[in-house]
């Protein structure tokens, strides 16, 4: 048996942001032009172009998130799945990864806040998240409970957050509470209505910016 298929990695690299390019071309149009690149890979993460019409990214997200990359600011995320998708390669070695949803408080404090063990790991991030970044790609309890504590002054704010929660119950929910009271929080973010979203999908557009500022350096 053999199959007749493209083997050479550049060129289905190539082709594959080329079809993603073209096949999403309306609505990369509408985005911020600096987003645009962000957008790419998101469809590349998932395969389905369609997504950029529910994609929200608010004008100064890219710069803001930009901003603390370069700045070598920590990066927290919800999920181990969203910490093992990044090309750790493109990212600035001196930025912490850190991900608090299993560590051995997490338990007692999901006990003590009623909430799940990805709400209870938000609940122990530092200070130095202020001026990062915040990843989610798995909880919308962890998402809903991120903007309770910011709205709360609980919880430091990020520099820009990324809210790509998935699934049937609370994702979509999550997502349009980021949507409405981000702005009055002053957070610039990105995320995708509806219920798709994802680890991988959050790691991509981590790594799209990585790349952007790796390229910019070696401009």
């Amino acid at each position: 048996m053999k199959f007749d298929y493209e083997t050479s990695p550049a060129a289905i690299y190539e082709r594959s942001f080329g079809i993603v390019e073209a096949e999403a071309k309306a609505g990369l149009d509408r985005l911020p032009l600096d987003a645009r690149a962000v957008a790419v890979r998101m469809i590349h993460a998932c395969g389905v172009p369609g997504i950029v019409d529910d994609l929200v990214i608010t004008p100064g997200f890219v710069t803001a998130a930009s901003a603390a990359l370069r700045a070598e600011r920590p990066i927290y995320m919800d999920a181990e799945m969203v910490r093992m998708g990044l090309v750790r390669a493109l990212i600035p070695p001196k930025i912490p990864l850190y991900c608090t949803t299993h560590d051995p408080r997490a338990a007692a404090m999901a006990e003590r806040i009623s909430n799940t063990r990805s709400a209870a790991g938000v609940a122990l991030w530092e200070a130095d998240l202020e001026g990062g970044l915040a990843v989610f790609g798995n909880a919308p309890t962890a998402l809903f409970y991120c903007l309770e504590q910011i709205a709360a002054g609980a919880l430091p704010k990020p520099a820009a957050l990324i809210g790509l929660p998935v699934g049937f119950v609370g994702a979509a929910e999550s997502k349009d509470a980021l949507v409405e009271h981000a702005t009055d929080l002053g957070l610039p973010f990105l995320t995708l209505r509806g219920r798709m979203g994802g680890s991988a999908m959050a790691s991509a557009v981590v790594n799209a910016l990585a790349k952007m500022l790796a390229d910019e350096a070696s401009a």
